[in-house]
């Protein structure tokens, strides 16, 4: 059973089974060698990562049911068959980025994204709204007997909105889009408490697990408190709760989980500008992020890859496995082993940072393959990922498009469903966006 695409936070909760991922022979070059230093201009390196992204999410995708594999090989070769609801929802904003930056032509995107709708709608099995974490991409059957998810169903709403934002002119795409979201039963999945369950097993019941504290949970709530039929209450936004932490005299909400956290609700909803009665979420995930590269280069005497343009760990493949990991504080058995997507899904809240880490790893052997950066690689033991991961490479994706352009921030939130769901909880403006 593959976990590439389950959420971090079950890995982290729930536990599971790791996919041994295999090793590569290619040999890394010292990556501070500037004869093999990328030679484009960021905007370029930019536009390199969003078409090699967007080609993941059309060529992984299955042509007859829209359903995006939550894994693949770096080559695009190989004969897995197993999709997930969050790979889909990053794909269908995938799709939306692609027509805005005319990736293929709007009609054949305006296709896919209708398929995948429909497809959704028929076929992609669930209860009560909510959807199973990973399924058949053919069929839209469970597999593995896993869980109803409930981050994964929101990640796919997120998708799901932005479809239908973004192609409001069409009423097909509008109609399934707003059939997906209106039957999703917010209030059963708080299974009687004041946080929401992580899912449900038609086995067992609903998992013991909550979502109480702070992590990519806010996409949940904000949705669920938008939502046109019976929403949740607004007193679920304050039920969870908001831990700080300090590290090098950085103070930011964390509890103490991978980066990724700090990343996957921020690629939809913008928070920039705006605060509820706790923080500034935006700001958060830049202080978030910048406590993490100084925790990365303060193991530079253990793992000397670790450097001002080399850093990142978040949940990922490892060469053992799959593994959350990240820090601070330390988690997992970290052993110089880098995740693009740490520094990819954080460009929008450290730019310079973070693109002279994806400027560094471009023209690294090995790291670059046809859908973008793999999943993972150690520069230590010259170990590189076969593999990329859906979410991973949609996040990277969708964050370079916000730092270029906002477009996903502006389409998504143009949604009815989702500035109900902010008022909700309280956000304001605080200036004007940047």
């Amino acid at each position: 059973m593959s976990l590439g695409n389950r959420t971090r936070r079950e890995v982290l909760q729930m536990g599971g089974h790791l996919l041994a991922a295999a090793s590569l022979s290619t040999a890394l070059p010292e990556f501070l060698n500037a004869s093999s230093a990328y030679s484009g201009t960021d905007e370029q390196l930019c536009d390199e990562i969003e078409r090699a992204a967007f080609q993941f999410f059309w060529e992984q995708a299955y042509p007859k049911t829209g359903f995006v594999k939550d894994r693949a090989k770096t080559s695009g070769q190989d004969d897995y068959k197993i999709a997930s609801v969050a790979s889909t929802g990053f794909g269908l904003t995938a799709l939306c980025i692609g027509d805005s930056r005319g990736y293929k032509p709007t009609a054949e995107i305006r296709e896919r994204v209708r398929l995948t709708l429909q497809s959704t709608l028929d076929k992609s099995e669930g209860h009560n709204g909510f959807y199973y974490h990973f399924v058949d991409w053919e069929t839209g059957q469970r597999a593995w007997k896993c869980e109803l998810s409930s981050i994964d169903t929101a990640l796919l709403l997120c998708g799901v909105l932005t479809a239908r934002q973004h192609f409001h002119d069409d009423k097909q795409i509008v109609e399934l889009a707003s059939k997906i979201n209106g039957r999703v039963q917010w209030r059963w999945m708080l299974n009687g408490g004041d946080t929401l369950s992580m899912g449900w097993k038609p086995e067992s019941g609903f998992l013991d697990a909550r979502w109480s504290h702070y992590c990519e949970l806010m996409m949940m709530y904000l949705l669920g408190m938008g939502a046109a039929n019976e929403p949740l209450p607004a007193s679920t936004w304050k039920a969870w709760s908001r831990p700080t932490y300090t590290y090098e005299g950085l103070t930011y909400i964390s509890s103490g989980d991978p980066l990724f956290t700090h990343q996957y609700s921020q690629a939809w909803f913008d928070f920039r500008s705006k605060r509820d009665a706790y923080a500034n979420y935006f700001e958060n995930s830049v202080t978030a992020t910048k406590a993490h590269k100084l925790f990365c280069l303060s193991l530079k005497k253990k793992f000397p890859d670790y450097a001002d343009n080399l850093w990142g760990i978040t949940s990922s493949d490892s060469q053992h496995g799959y593994v959350a990991w990240g820090g601070p504080p330390a988690m997992g058995a970290i052993d110089g082993t880098v995740v693009p997507c740490a520094a990819g899904g954080s460009v929008a809240f450290l730019y310079e940072d973070c693109m002279a880490v994806l400027r560094n790893m471009r023209s690294a052997p090995g790291v670059w393959g046809r859908y973008g950066y793999t999943d993972a690689f150690n520069p230590l033991n010259s170990w590189v990922n076969p593999d990329v991961i859906g979410i991973d490479v949609g996040i990277t994706m969708l964050m370079v498009e916000n730092h270029r352009t906002g477009f996903v921030w502006k389409t998504f939130m143009s949604s009815p469903e989702v500035q109900k769901g902010m008022e909700a909880a309280g956000f304001h403006e605080t200036r004007a966006a940047g």
